[in-house]
Formats: C-alpha cells, structure tokens, sequence
C-alpha cells in the first residue's frame, strides 16, 4: 500500500502530522508492506528566494492579527509539537520560499533518503536556532549530506535551477487535482484521504480501512494456459 504526503517545510502541522502518522505506522500491523512517499506543495509559491522575514510578521500581514495573537499561535503549536515528543522553537523563526528544499527532497527521493531529508528539514526550520533561508545553498547541502547524499551532486542540484523543478511543479498540480487546498494532505492507495495533522487515531482507522478495502487482483481468461512457473515453464507437446 502506498502513502502520499503533501507538505511543505515551513508547514508547522506538518511537521506535527509526521510524527502522528507515523505514531500510527509504527503501530499498524502491516506497516513494512507501506510505501510512504513525500510529494511537494509550497505555501507560499510566490515570494522570491532571497524574502526572508520573521514568521510573527508574516503571520500579522498574511492573516491580519496582532503580534499577541501569533505568538499565542506559535505557543499552542509548542504545546501540540512537545505533546508529539518534537522540539519547537515558538520564538524568533523566520519564514522564507521552500522551492530549492521541495526540489532537493526529489533528488533524495531518487537515492532512497527522503524521508530521512525531509525530517532534517522540518528539525532545522522548526527546532534549531540556525536558519534556514538565510544561510543559502551550503545550509541545505551540510543537511543533505547528514541524510546520507553526496554533497557535491545536492550542491549541483542546488546550482541548477531547473533540476527537478518540473517534478515539483507536477506535485503541486496533482495535489490540485486531487482537491488539496492545504497541507499536511495524506493520500493512501488513491482511494482516501486525510486533510490536516488529525490525532494518531484518525490515521490507524485510515490506514485500517485502506488496507482491509484493497481490490483483490481479478484474473481474466483463466485456465490451462501455458506460462512459466517456479518449476520451469511448460514446454508444447508437438504429435
């Protein structure tokens, strides 16, 4: 069975709705027969790279509520992180454009390390006082590097703006199709969804339901046909 996450690392319910999902995976009787993969979705498509400000003053101007108003924001997003055993910073973060991380975590995808970038992403935006849009490429590629890829291809990706651009822009297009209007957006074997960072519980029932309703395979044309086999194939008797 297979599990598609939409996200974005400057998603705080994201980060929040990994560590549910997986609470509820680790759990699930058949979870080494789950493939889970992470699709792309920006937030904020359309602030340029080098726009980097304070997340209190993007939530003020975005969403029009006080500074008091954010930072109780951020403190209750403290609380539902540190319930889920994940460390968060609830002060002084900044927010910035994510592409160039949605376009490194495809690179990872191709050399099996995904998920493992994409929660180094999530400890470094949302945990560590380090930030992660102002200190340029070299910061995503000493990450990249800690997920077990080779600094001198992620750096290479970095450095070519097109490199698995159009698998991100193909993410975002299919989350639109599928009807995601916001992240995180669990998709499990193209039959359910899961919008938002719901309790561990609500993705055991999903995970349950998914798997005990999968389409058994209906085989067309049975019978006595030739074909191979674990005892050799069968080889025509010519009279």
């Amino acid at each position: 069975m297979r599990v598609e996450i939409w996200s974005d690392i400057a998603c705080p319910w994201c980060y929040v709705g990994k560590a549910r999902f997986e609470k509820a995976l680790a759990a699930f009787p058949h979870r080494d027969e789950v493939e889970v993969v992470h699709r792309s979705f920006e937030l904020d498509p359309d602030r340029a790279k080098g726009d980097v400000q304070p997340v209190i003053t993007m939530l003020t101007r975005k969403y029009g509520m006080s500074e008091a108003q954010a930072q109780a924001g951020e403190d209750n997003l403290g609380a539902q992180a540190a319930a889920e055993g994940l460390d968060y910073r609830t002060r002084d973060r900044d927010h910035g454009n994510t592409f160039d991380m949605h376009r490194l975590l495809h690179f990872a995808k191709e050399h099996g390390r995904q998920d493992q970038l994409i929660q180094l992403l999530y400890r470094a935006n949302f945990a560590e006082e380090r930030s992660l849009f102002t200190e340029g490429d070299e910061r995503l590629v000493e990450l990249a590097a800690e997920a077990g890829l080779d600094a001198g291809a992620a750096r290479a990706v970095l450095a070519d703006p097109d490199a698995y651009a159009d698998e991100v822009r193909a993410d975002e297009r299919e989350a639109a199709q599928l009807g995601a209007t916001g992240v995180p957006f669990f998709v499990l074997d193209r039959k359910y969804g899961v919008s938002g960072a719901q309790p561990a519980e609500v993705f055991t029932q999903a995970l349950t339901q998914a798997w005990g309703e999968r389409s058994p395979l209906r085989l067309v044309g049975q019978g006595d046909s030739d074909a191979c086999g674990p005892d050799g194939c069968a080889v025509p008797q010519h009279g």
